[in-house]
């Protein structure tokens, strides 16, 4: 079998069987066609060798890849050829030996609590002039914040998955798997408004009479995509942050943050964010760890 053909064939077993999201899915071919290139479009699955994967990553490190993308194409491939031999496709694993660079330890970007506040609170402003967009703009961003959410948890909420009497939203995270998240005060006021006053609009904008079940509209009546949250979260949270090139997922690092800045309980952290993992949720508490020590040698006299 042609590496191509069986790359495909993995791709299908991670989303059918797996049930791997289709980013995640998108982020291993897109891996495995990379290695296809560097060894041949019509390269045999089994002639593939560890010393063709060891030129691969070395060729990926000389054209100045970061450390984090070839440490995961380097388990792409092992995560790969494991399947192809376990399938029954070789007979030899070639990735058993290979290595690839640890990752370095990255922090997520954080906005302080009083520097969201700002933003929110200019958000806010903006949706009382009663336009469409506005509105929808404070309800995602209030939303994005107050649930932790990932953006593709976002964009996928219905109007059903909303319980604005108990304040939660019933997402699917990575995994396909369910959880309800609570949301404050703040995000339900932001949602009724929208709902009332945003989303209707919005919708008679459509060109088509097939109802939307998404909770949030693009200007044209359509679920809206990430890439206007990514454009959203640039242009208001970014000044915050330091840099426009910020996306949503700091409004949900800043989230677990401030959790547990606010001593929320670890756990609790963890199911909020749907982490398979306590481990992914720890990387929050060194991000506070970090902001202690570097407030106390700010402030500190004898720091």
């Amino acid at each position: 079998m042609d590496l191509r053909t069986a790359i495909e064939r993995w791709a299908s077993y991670l989303a059918d069987v797996r049930r791997l999201s289709p980013v995640t899915v998108r982020a291993y071919r897109a891996d495995l066609a990379d290695l296809t290139r560097a060894v041949g479009p019509g390269a045999d699955l089994d002639r593939v060798d560890l010393e063709e994967l060891r030129q691969w990553l070395w060729a990926s490190t000389t054209r100045g890849d970061s450390r984090a993308t070839v440490a995961r194409r380097t388990a792409s491939a092992r995560n790969f050829f494991r399947w192809a031999r376990e399938s029954g496709l070789i007979d030899v694993d070639p990735s058993l030996r290979l290595v690839g660079p640890k990752r370095g330890r990255t922090l997520p970007a954080v906005a302080t609590a009083p520097a969201l506040s700002d933003v929110l609170t200019a958000a806010a402003d903006a949706a009382a002039s009663g336009d469409p967009v506005a509105l929808r703009d404070h309800a995602v961003l209030e939303l994005l914040y107050g649930a932790a959410l990932r953006v593709s948890e976002l964009c996928a909420v219905r109007l059903a998955d909303i319980d604005t009497d108990r304040a939660t939203v019933r997402v699917t995270g990575k995994g396909g798997k369910d959880r309800v998240v609570p949301f404050g005060v703040p995000a339900r006021r932001a949602i009724d408004a929208y709902a009332v006053r945003g989303r209707p609009a919005l919708a008679a904008r459509a060109h088509t009479d097939r109802a939307v079940e998404q909770l949030f509209l693009g200007v044209r009546g359509g679920a809206l995509g990430p890439r206007s949250v990514y454009d959203l979260v640039a242009r208001t949270v970014g000044p915050a942050v330091g840099t426009r090139a910020v996306g949503p997922h700091a409004l949900r690092h800043s989230a677990a943050t401030h959790l547990l800045d606010g001593g929320a309980d670890l756990r609790a952290v963890q199911e909020i964010l749907g982490h398979a993992s306590l481990g992914t949720t720890q990387i929050y508490t060194h991000v506070s760890g970090e902001r202690l020590i570097s407030s106390y040698r700010l402030a500190h006299p004898r720091a």
